[in-house]
């Protein structure tokens, strides 16, 4: 018997259907010593939210050998003061193992820093990134709608939030022209 598969991407609305999906939220108040201006942070609502994740709970414990997990991650449009809204950014805590990202929907950048180096990537819809270990990464939204990106990593990997200044010295601000323009931080 062929069996249908319990979660499928519906393209027409960027989200995962089906059981064992999960989404958690991260607001403005998560993001606190996040973003440059902190007057700006202040000011904004914080209930507001930054982005949201959606992902299929495969029943798999974070640490076990061989296992995936999937993921879409929506980072809403937006700035605090000029700086662009963007996601926490992390290492993975076992630090060799990649990730792949997909862009499905919007514009922005993949900011991947690694001893101590810092490229960025454009991420747009079809765009595909490979996230190498030992890589700090990051998104953030330049453009005017929703920035979902798809993501499959191991469930060895885990996550490591440490000071995100330190993860990433470089931030992305919108000029007067509305462009994106990189400043250290």
């Amino acid at each position: 018997m062929i069996e249908k598969s319990s979660v499928r991407y519906d393209s027409s609305r960027i989200k995962l259907e089906g059981y064992g999906l999960q989404e958690k939220e991260t607001k403005a108040k998560d993001l606190a010593n996040y973003f440059f201006d902190a007057t700006a942070y202040q000011a904004l609502d914080p209930e507001t939210v930054i982005y949201r994740v959606e992902y299929q709970d495969n029943g798999l414990s974070e640490g076990t050998p061989g296992g995936l997990y999937f993921g879409i991650t929506h980072l809403n449009p937006g700035v605090i003061g000029t700086e662009y809204f963007l996601t926490k950014g992390h290492f993975h805590a076992t630090r060799d193992t990649g990730e792949y990202y997909f862009g499905l929907q919007g514009r922005g950048i993949l900011m991947l820093v690694e001893n101590e180096i810092t490229r960025m990537e454009k991420v747009m819809p079809g765009s595909v990134h490979y996230i190498p270990g030992n890589t700090a990464h990051r998104l953030i939204n330049t453009g005017e709608e929703i920035l979902s990106v798809s993501a499959c990593w191991q469930s060895v990997s885990g996550h490591d939030y440490r000071s995100p200044d330190k993860m990433f010295p470089l931030r992305i601000f919108r000029d007067p022209l509305g462009q994106p323009v990189v400043k250290s931080g």
